[in-house]
């Protein structure tokens, strides 16, 4: 580790508190020149760095750029795993593709300040702008038959939506089955993608990316998605800082895993869906269809109830609520 990533890491464990350059020093065993020119990479590259005589150095709490050594702090399993945080991707998902396929480990993360093509589904496009969200792709090799990948999207959904309940007190919906909502506006999207070994029908490899807009607000959306896009913190005062959270969906996920195979999050995911009970326009390619949403079934499939009463499982579509007008 550098000596800028070791004096960060201390800064960011005491956020908010003054400590002298002579005890980073000594505890990082470096020299007092060391850790000033530590501090002056961390704020040329934004970092929120506060120095009084006799007091020391402080990491303003207002500072909130994604780091790897913030992250790693609040991770409760591995916190020595590969993390890699950057400016700006394309991607987070294919930038986590290609760790894969150079052999990074499960449970590799990649972070983004900023996507210049971010992704959602259908090849749709995902806003992206520096600072404001939290675009998290997380690399996972798990023992799991292809068909069963839907599972993976349902947990990180309730991963997601636990872990803002806890940090930031907001209760968020779940649109089948990748979308968050908190009332009527999207704020988190996810995107499963899987590399699978056809003969056998396993997953090699899954990118599990989450794209949250935090502190987003309603001018930095483009002018035809103001009405639907929202984000947790539009006035940009938030309770947590974005590394924390993004640490906080990681566990939580993590935490799912292990009961993949029994659904056991399957429970939280209907409590939160925000289609059940609803009438709903179904898109399938060309064809559009008018149902009712009425179960989420232990494969996380969307049952539908068609207007000739027959019932349907469904595992791809496009879902659109079609509320009566008042």
């Amino acid at each position: 580790m550098s000596s800028k990533s070791e004096v960060l890491s201390v800064l960011e464990s005491q956020k908010g508190i003054y400590i002298s350059g002579e005890a980073l020093a000594r505890k990082l065993g470096i020299s007092r020149a060391a850790v000033w020119k530590a501090i002056g990479e961390l704020r040329e590259e934004g970092y929120r760095i506060t120095a009084v005589t006799r007091k020391g150095y402080l990491l303003e709490n207002a500072s909130d750029l994604l780091s790897a050594e913030a992250v790693r702090l609040f991770l409760r399993r591995e916190p020595g795993r590969e993390i890699i945080c950057r400016k700006l991707v394309s991607s987070t998902n294919q930038a986590a593709k290609e760790l894969a396929l150079s052999g990074a480990p499960d449970g590799a993360l990649l972070l983004a300040e900023e996507q210049s093509e971010g992704r959602g589904r259908r090849g749709r496009g995902f806003v992206s702008p520096p600072g404001a969200g939290i675009y998290l792709s997380a690399l996972l090799r798990p023992q799991l038959l292809a068909v069963d990948a839907v599972l993976i999207t349902a947990a990180a959904a309730v991963a997601v939506c636990e872990a803002v309940q806890a940090l930031c007190g907001i209760d968020l919906g779940i649109k089948w089955v990748n979308d968050l909502y908190l009332g009527d506006r999207k704020v988190c999207g996810i995107l499963t993608e899987a590399a699978t070994d056809f003969e056998s029908g396993s997953v090699e490899y899954m990118v599990v990316g989450i794209g949250i807009n935090f502190t987003t607000r309603p001018e930095d959306f483009p002018e035809e998605l103001r009405t639907v896009a929202g984000s947790l913190f539009p006035k940009g005062e938030a309770p947590v800082s974005r590394s924390q959270l993004a640490a906080e969906i990681v566990n939580r996920l993590e935490e799912l895993l292990p009961g993949l195979p029994q659904r056991r999050f399957l429970a939280a995911y209907r409590a939160r869906s925000i289609l059940l009970g609803e009438r709903v326009e179904v898109l399938r390619g060309e064809k559009r269809e008018i149902a009712r949403a009425v179960a989420i079934d232990d494969d996380a499939r969307l049952v539908i109830q068609k207007e000739d009463n027959t019932t349907e499982a469904l595992r791809s579509g496009e879902i659109s609520i079609r509320r009566k007008p008042v």
